[in-house]
């Protein structure tokens, strides 16, 4: 089952959010018909959205995070809701890059390394707060890190990762988010980076022991209890409804040409993949209306 999994250490100094996904990524990967590098690459910014969406305070609010690299798959986009559950689509699902010279995915080469990791944070007010920080390295785990370093201020250390089998089935995903609280003793610190460089790789934890191993991992001899735990899946919030709102941002002009086209219009969410057919009438009503 996916789900995240919150731990406080015993002193306070440390919090870890962590997810297990492959239920969510492999939903994504089949929607999208991803090639095993996009999986990686969509499925990494999944559970980051997913692990920030689940930190916001309110009950209604929507995490999004838009990853441009320059790289062959395009843009990389990952909504959550206020509850980890969360949706994503990646400009171009078909591209896959040999493997790098370690064995591991070219997530990194399919990204690209020259653009931007932006979070908008839709929180109720007239607009959202949105953030963005140069990519660092277009892997999205150090991307991370680096946009809560610099536009969050907030001293973490972050992991993702996406494990395709051979049949191009996601075997296992997750990551995780550690921060550090004001007054985080020095040597706590290096304790923390010991356990993070020398803890088995994080889709190898998911695979083998599941969860609440990565949170004895990374938390090791820190005392750790873990404080909640909740269900996630993938979640697309797409209607008829909202289709119709989001035709009516196209123009009076556009419905207009619909119209004379003299045909039903089929709409796809982007998201999942769900069509939606507007009858003539309908959008006839819909140019009334406008």
């Amino acid at each position: 089952m996916d789900e995240i999994v919150r731990a406080v250490t015993a002193d306070g100094f440390v919090k870890l959010s962590v997810i297990t996904a492959r239920g969510m990524v492999q939903r994504a990967n089949e929607i999208h018909a991803c090639t095993p590098t996009t999986s990686a690459a969509l499925g990494r910014a999944l559970c980051a959205a997913s692990l920030m969406g689940d930190l916001l305070k309110e009950d209604d609010g929507t995490l999004t995070i838009r990853i441009n690299g320059g790289g062959p798959i395009g843009s990389v986009i990952a909504v959550s809701d206020s509850g980890g559950n969360a949706r994503g689509m990646v400009g171009d699902p078909s591209v896959d890059l040999p493997l790098r010279p370690d064995g591991k995915l070219d997530v990194g080469g399919a990204v690209g390394r020259d653009g931007s990791f932006t979070v908008s944070r839709d929180i109720g007010l007239r607009e959202p707060y949105v953030g963005s920080t140069a990519l660092v390295s277009g892997e999205i785990a150090e991307d991370l890190a680096s946009y809560l370093a610099e536009s969050d201020q907030i001293a973490a250390a972050c992991g993702l990762g996406v494990l395709v089998d051979t049949d191009r089935t996601i075997r296992a995903a997750g990551g995780f988010i550690v921060q550090l609280m004001p007054g985080a003793p020095e040597e706590l610190i290096t304790k923390l980076e010991d356990n993070i460089f020398f803890m088995d790789q994080l889709t190898t934890i998911l695979d083998e022991d599941g969860v609440d191993n990565v949170v004895r991992q990374v938390l090791k001899d820190m005392e750790p209890e873990i404080v909640e735990r909740h269900g996630v899946e993938y979640r697309c919030y797409c209607s008829h409804e909202r289709v119709r709102e989001a035709l009516r941002g196209v123009g009076a002009d556009a419905i207009s040409e619909m119209i004379e086209a003299g045909e039903p219009v089929t709409c796809s969410c982007q998201f999942c993949d769900a069509e939606y057919v507007f009858s003539l009438e309908e959008l006839k009503a819909l140019q009334a209306d406008m």
